[in-house]
């Protein structure tokens, strides 16, 4: 049955509502925690009784607070690195190869996404444990690295399977050898898969706290894992001007991956 004009519109409004309603449920939340970092009280406490930039400064001349923001940043560049190099080896393999198991190592790659959290970083505290890993920069990029990685494997396996291999065997018969022509001609077809695959690497990083809890340690922290340190022993602003930042930064590079994206459609 065909909607006239009056009904179609009423069903745009009506799912037009229904989206604005969703939208301000998930970020009103984010809103509130930006609202308290600006608080002039000693506790978060809402409504602000006047406002401020005291907690702002304070955070940053906190070396403890910008100790957990180095680390993270470290952790977070490290893992990008490794998780796209090492992604893009794999989508090669996953795509280009011709082996029995493919399907089941690709199915393989994506079960950290699958796996709960707690369950994940129980086990690599207790690999880790072993290897005397925990507490260490490179057992938190390890650890990050494993969450990371089907961030990349997914993105540049789809771009793999789009573009066209005729091309690269063309490069071969040009003269080029097989890996010259993956490295001059189809990386920087996939380019922007690759780019979606740091953001998104680095994002599982920057945002991980339960895998990051296991791995910490007094002197080694990462901003989440700060935070919820905090969180258990006082409610100062500061918890709230941290996390401002790190809603900040998350929403600055997902802006960068939706402007990716468009890129790649367009």
């Amino acid at each position: 049955m065909l909607l006239d004009h009056r009904e179609l519109g009423a069903w745009r409004w009506l799912l037009g509502g229904t989206a604005l309603l969703l939208s301000l449920f998930l970020l009103l939340p984010l809103l509130l925690i930006v609202a308290l970092s600006f608080d002039s009280s000693q506790w978060l406490q809402f409504p602000p009784p006047s406002w401020t930039l005291h907690w702002y400064a304070q955070v940053f001349a906190d070396p403890d607070w910008l100790s957990s923001l180095r680390a993270s940043l470290e952790v977070g560049v490290s893992v990008t690195v490794l998780s796209v190099g090492i992604g893009l080896c794999a989508s090669f393999a996953l795509v280009r190869g011709r082996f029995r198991g493919r399907a089941f190592l690709r199915a393989f790659f994506v079960t950290p996404m699958i796996l709960p959290s707690v369950v994940l970083a129980v086990a690599l505290y207790g690999v880790f444990l072993r290897l005397h890993l925990n507490g260490t920069l490179a057992g938190f990029v390890l650890a990050h690295l494993v969450l990371a990685l089907p961030f990349s494997i997914i993105p540049i396996t789809s771009a793999l399977e789009q573009f066209d291999g005729a091309v690269e065997d063309a490069a071969v018969l040009c003269g080029a050898t097989r890996w010259q022509a993956r490295l001059r001609i189809t990386v920087p077809a996939i380019s922007l898969a690759l780019v979606s695959a740091a953001i998104f690497s680095f994002l599982a990083s920057w945002d991980e706290v339960v895998v990051a809890i296991f791995m910490a340690s007094p002197g080694l922290q990462t901003l989440p894992v700060r935070i919820w340190g905090e969180l258990r022993q006082n409610l100062s602003p500061d918890i709230a001007v941290v996390s401002t930042l790190l809603v900040l930064g998350s929403a600055v590079l997902m802006g960068l991956a939706a402007m990716v994206r468009r890129g790649a459609s367009s």
